[in-house]
């Protein structure tokens, strides 16, 4: 069993949501579900009070969760190479492979890197989530952070609600951009007739991503992106939305691209750099992620200039 301590101030973007709803979106790592049964049984304060699940919140409201957490003894460990960039006594930071479901679902009990961590890492059963923080696509590839003690784990949760861990991705779509660069500030909610998509929508959640072209590799472009907010599928779904969805995409894009010679079978998603204070000394830390075999194949065929990276 664990103690769970966290706090998260209301914004502007999350004013006038249900507090169960807020902080399942500021706390990701527990269900939405958990959140309301912590409120209703009064261990989350809001300014210091206890509430009611269907509150609506205001900016500047300060929420505190204290509570506890049963280890995860259902998330059994499995062997699993992992591609480990960095570790020491409190966090690891990992290059997740394509095909790779990071949380255990319905559907996707086992073969997670859940699963994985857990075999590697055996410590993390005590952690909520085996210490992960954040996630990426199961077919998105790329650099994570995960805690390795509940000390770390708190820190790195409110550096990702306040938005000090920055991270960077590399996507590859098929057209031209006129532009430079540009930002995307439309809301994404759940697409109003697939489930299983996201789409922009009036009264989604606020989102804001910013794009820069790193390479025109005629006719595609390599974009560098930058997000300001994580929402679910959230770089998929703007890329989509402005015309320019990301090569491979099996749920958002087309085959526009494909040919005998350049294929890919999954977005061309690799969550390229990430930089963060470490949860426990402070110091400033920043990684790049090595693009993996198959994406980096389709930039070699298309004649893209090397993409250097300080780290594996």
């Amino acid at each position: 069993m664990s103690t769970i301590e966290l706090e998260f101030t209301v914004s502007e973007f999350e004013e006038g949501q249900r507090f169960d709803k807020v902080l399942a979106t500021a706390w990701p790592e527990y269900s939405r579900s958990r959140i309301q049964q912590w409120i209703e049984d009064g261990q989350v304060l809001v300014n210091g009070e206890q509430i009611q699940t269907k509150l609506k919140a205001k900016e500047g409201d300060h929420c505190v969760l204290a509570a506890t957490v049963e280890s995860q003894e259902v998330w059994l460990p499995e062997p699993m190479d992992l591609n480990v960039v960095y570790k020491d006594e409190h966090i690891i930071i990992l290059n997740k492979q394509a095909d790779l479901v990071v949380h255990p679902a319905a559907g996707n009990w086992s073969g997670t890197l859940v699963n994985g961590l857990l075999y590697n890492f055996p410590e993390l059963e005590a952690l909520p989530r085996a210490g992960i923080v954040h996630r990426l696509d199961k077919d998105t590839t790329g650099l994570m952070v995960v805690a390795r003690t509940l000390e770390a784990h708190h820190q790195l949760v409110k550096a990702m609600q306040e938005r000090e861990i920055k991270r960077g991705y590399l996507a590859l779509v098929y057209g031209q951009s006129a532009e430079k660069q540009f930002s995307v500030t439309e809301n994404i909610g759940r697409h109003p007739k697939n489930r299983l998509k996201m789409a922009v929508v009036g009264g989604g959640k606020p989102a804001r991503t910013h794009f820069r072209v790193k390479q025109k590799l005629s006719p595609f472009t390599l974009f560098e992106v930058k997000l300001d907010t994580g929402r679910t599928h959230q770089i998929r779904v703007h890329l989509q939305h402005v015309g320019f969805p990301i090569f491979g995409d099996q749920l958002y894009g087309n085959e526009q691209g494909q040919s005998d010679d350049i294929q890919l079978k999954r977005q061309a998603l690799h969550a390229w750099r990430l930089r963060l204070a470490h949860p426990i000394t402070g110091q400033v830390m920043a990684f790049e992620g090595r693009l993996p075999a198959d994406f980096e194949t389709v930039l070699q065929k298309l004649g893209a200039d090397p993409i250097t990276n300080q780290n594996t």
